[in-house]
């Protein structure tokens, strides 16, 4: 039996050498190197350090310590220096990034980035500090709490304000009587001018020392209040999910309909996560949902909460990381790459709008933010809760297959009615003469509602005035000279502009091809529908959020502060606005153009549009009053409208998941790409079909996994050029259900060896976008 003695604890055995992955992404460095430990320093797995490497000095991470080496001694070098206090790399997040690093064929640094803040490399961003006033200790009581009433100070204090107001030395006494009520946060030696400073310094009043200022992100304030009721069906979901932090972990969809309560179950189990000592993270699809969000987590957690994405600047998000790596901070709410926040400790990953494509990278390397919390929840042995108001097809399918627990809430907080949807069919618009993007339903509901006081949203996901130009003689359409895309024209610019690589330009008076005048724009984005609604309500406010108008930093903060303050009656906005957001004072919303989605080349374009009528007519009538919902289409009987306007998604997942089956789409099959991309359009189109036929040669030799391919072929992209960029993909589709995994393998073998051929390959699996 153990004894406690009082001897000394003995001191940390100080290891030799350590493992160093180098901070260059090539494929011939991608492994550890080693390097000497100097004496008295504490180098420890997850550290950064900078180190000796050739003749240059760069940073990497220590993955491992060790006492000795294989290595003669006289060729190892020491390393240079330690970059931070505290290790930046947990032990299980350098797991992740191993786990990550097979999973979507990457080098092992380039999954390591991703675990801090970018601008941490190279020294980018520091800690700031600034210049402070603090009483001398003389003055202080032995605990340093001083109340801000001066009847409870020390008898030195006071007597030393007295002693410089009775030399007339009013300022001074006025500017150390602030820095006594300041407290434990004191004021910045600014604020006071320079004479007073230094006068109170020599006189032995004050000291001025350095503090580090944290940089904070906007967080628009929410009133604390007390906790709402909970619902019959948030009291059950809520008691399941508690069982499982209980029983530690377990998957879970909640589906429930837009205004059920969602938010409330992730606060309350963010509560109790917190009350047994873990941690928790927040996901949410869409910059313009993080400030909502992290205002009423802020509201209930105060400084514990923590936010992460990349509109903070570089100064704010080093500082948040900080705070949670720290443990300042326990409940982190962002964006898909707060997915890797330094959470210790983490019991609850919750993805909200689980069925959005933003959660998946474009970028290399091309990780899932669900796949990534589900390897994180479950090495951690944490709960992953998924919820949505619409949920991805393969999720509800796995749900019902029992791979996640499926969770319902069926209805809305109070009982409130779903709003009433009308469906106006746009040809019979036409019919009638009507050619505005505005039907005179919408119209007149328009004017009804801010005549009543209340707010609209209309929905278009297409930003800009006109979709694209083109010549009526010769059928010349204005294309982007970087990119295989038409150009948008912007009416509030006038210029042409690529939303691919931003590139902009005179829309031509005449026919560049034919030297017509007949140049016409097509099509409709949120420009023109603003356009039509300050025709329709001149004096009435109006707002528009895109891309366009929330590209400065906090610009979409303003912009839903405005309107959930009431400065603007109507909001017009793309796919920002239709989902998650919350404005008691919205009564309608029109959805200007349904089928916007259901003919692009994307087996999912049904399921996205019904997710995206769905989500912006749950907008509506969240409060007390009824909600109205005006849905304008050309294609008014197709099954994904109708379905949305009935908000009936078992119906629509019934017909859909019969239509994939049929058509062998996802989830019975998994779309499986190489993306090749590169300057010089030969080398691409090379690379890819030398890897074609490497493949074709693989499961030749491996008849059983051939079996396993329904469809395989190389071809350029459906988008061929995007920023110069000449773009070609390997295409395999593969029965979900087999032996899939050695064929995974293959193609991330592949896509490895051109990590350093001047040709960028990125392996996709199941990827948001086939264009």
């Amino acid at each position: 039996m153990f004894e406690p003695t009082d001897a000394p604890t003995p001191a940390p055995r100080h290891p030799a050498y350590c493992d160093v992955a180098i901070e260059i992404a090539r494929p011939e460095l991608a492994r550890v190197f080693t390097y000497q430990v100097p004496d008295g320093m504490d180098a420890r797995i997850g550290a950064r350090v900078r180190v000796p490497f050739g003749s240059r000095r760069i940073e990497g991470y220590v993955l491992g310590l060790r006492d000795s080496t294989e290595l003669a001694v006289e060729r190892v070098k020491p390393i240079d220096a330690l970059l931070d206090e505290t290790p930046a790399l947990l032990p299980e997040l350098i797991a992740l990034a191993r786990w990550m690093e097979g999973q979507y064929a990457c080098l092992p640094v380039e999954s390591l980035r991703l675990l801090i803040p970018a601008q941490m490399r190279d020294g980018r961003v520091r800690v700031k500090t600034e210049t402070v006033a603090v009483l001398a200790s003389r003055l202080s009581p032995s605990d340093g709490i001083l109340p801000e009433d001066a009847s409870g100070w020390p008898d030195a204090l006071i007597a030393a304000v007295d002693g410089l107001r009775s030399r007339r030395a009013n300022r001074q006494a006025d500017a150390l009587e602030s820095i006594a009520k300041a407290g434990s946060d004191p004021p910045p030696r600014s604020a006071f001018p320079p004479s007073i400073v230094s006068a109170l310094v020599s006189g032995g009043f004050v000291t001025l020392e350095k503090r580090e200022i944290l940089r904070a992100p906007r967080v628009d304030p929410t009133e604390s209040a007390p906790d709402p009721p909970l619902t019959a069906d948030q009291t059950r979901v809520l008691s399941t999910l508690r069982e499982a932090l209980n029983a530690g972990g377990g998957a879970f969809l909640l589906w429930g309909v837009t205004g059920s309560g969602k938010t409330e179950v992730f606060i309350r189990l963010a509560r109790e996560a917190l009350a047994r000592g873990q941690g928790v993270i927040v996901l949410v699809p869409e910059i313009a949902l993080t400030p909502q969000m992290t205002s009423w987590f802020h509201a209930r957690f105060g400084k514990r909460a923590a936010v992460l994405h990349s509109r903070l600047s570089a100064g704010e998000r080093y500082d948040e990381w900080r705070r949670i790596r720290r443990g300042d901070a326990r409940v982190v709410i962002g964006a898909r790459s707060a997915i890797f926040a330094p959470v210790e400790r983490l019991g609850i990953i919750i993805i909200d709008e689980e069925h959005e494509n933003s959660y998946v990278s474009e970028r290399h390397p091309c990780y899932d933010a669900r796949e990534v919390a589900r390897e994180r929840c479950r090495a951690a042995n944490a709960v992953l809760l998924l919820a949505s108001a619409t949920p991805s097809l393969p999720d509800f399918s796995r749900a019902l297959r029992n791979r996640f627990q499926l969770l319902e809430m069926p209805k809305r907080v109070n009982d409130r009615p779903m709003p009433a949807v009308e469906l106006i069919d746009m040809r019979q618009e036409i019919a009638k003469g009507n050619f505005s993007v505005l039907s005179n339903t919408l119209a007149t509901a328009l004017a009804d509602t801010v005549h009543d006081g209340k707010q609209a949203m209309l929905l278009l996901n297409r930003r800009g005035y006109s979709t694209f130009v083109s010549c009526r003689a010769c059928g010349y359409v204005e294309r982007c000279d970087q990119c295989d895309v038409s150009m948008t024209y912007h009416q509030a610019d006038a210029s042409l502009r690529c939303h691919y690589c931003g590139a902009a330009r005179t829309p031509p008076a005449r026919c560049p091809a034919c030297g017509s005048s007949y140049i016409k724009y097509f099509g409709a984005g949120t420009q023109k529908v603003e356009a039509a609604v300050r025709e329709l309500l001149p004096d009435t406010s109006i707002l528009r959020m895109d891309a366009d108008t929330s590209r400065g930093k906090d610009a979409y903060i303003e912009l839903l502060r405005a309107f959930r303050e009431g400065e603007a009656r109507v909001m017009i906005g793309t796919q920002m606005i239709a989902k998650g957001l919350d404005f008691p004072n919205v009564t309608l919303v029109g959805v200007i153009a349904a089928d916007a989605m259901l003919h692009l080349p994307d087996y999912r374009s049904a399921e996205r549009t019904f997710q995206l009528v769905t989500q912006a007519a749950g907008r509506a009538g969240r409060a007390q009053s009824p909600g109205r919902v005006i849905v304008q289409t050309y294609d008014p009987s197709h099954y994904s409208i109708t379905a949305a306007c009935a908000q009936d998604y078992r119906s629509f997942y019934e017909r859909e998941i019969d239509a994939r089956r049929i058509s062998l789409y996802p989830p019975f099959t998994r779309m499986t790409r190489i993306l090749y991309e590169g300057a010089e359009p030969l080398n691409v189109q090379s690379a890819c079909e030398s890897d074609h036929a490497l493949m074709l040669d693989f499961l030749h030799r491996n008849p059983a996994l051939r079996r396993q391919v329904v469809h395989m072929n190389a071809r350029p992209a459906p988008i061929e050029r995007i920023k110069g960029q000449t773009r070609w993909q390997l295409f395999l589709k593969l029965y979900a259900r087999g032996p899939t995994a050695n064929i995974l393998e293959q193609l991330r073998t592949l896509t490895a060896s051109h990590q350093d051929d001047g040709t960028r390959a990125s392996l996709q699996i199941d990827p948001p976008n086939l264009l």
